[in-house]
């Protein structure tokens, strides 16, 4: 059974720092995409990031220069490293997955291929 887990999420002051990961299990991590995503209070999700089984990456814009996406398919993880945080990073951040690069990176995943979300919280 296909399986996402957040994790790496807390509270963090504005400025700080914070890993997130994305531990996969139910399935091989190399073929697939995986995007991560953001919901604040209030706020419709957004995409924050996504990577290919290949490495390509890309970020919304008000994260640039500070997120960083990578992956790890030995360990079967693909991580959010995110510097210089600010208070409207404040959200639950979930993981997604898909074999399609670009469907992930829409967020146009099924919902069995959701994680359930790491809070992250930043205060000023």
């Amino acid at each position: 059974q296909l399986q996402l887990v957040e994790s790496g999420g807390g509270l963090v002051q504005l400025g700080g720092s914070l890993r997130l990961s994305c531990t996969a299990s139910g399935f091989t991590l190399d073929d697939y995409a995986i995007g991560w995503f953001r919901q604040a209070p209030g706020k419709e999700r957004e995409g924050v990031s996504c990577i290919s089984s290949g490495g390509s990456t890309n970020y919304a814009d008000s994260v640039k220069g500070r997120f960083t996406i990578s992956r790890d398919n030995a360990k079967s993880t693909v991580y959010l490293r995110m510097n210089s945080l600010k208070p409207e990073d404040t959200a639950v951040y979930y993981c997604a997955t898909s074999l399609s690069y670009s469907r992930v990176c829409s967020g146009l995943v099924s919902s069995g291929y959701w994680g359930k979300g790491t809070l992250v919280t930043v205060s000023s």
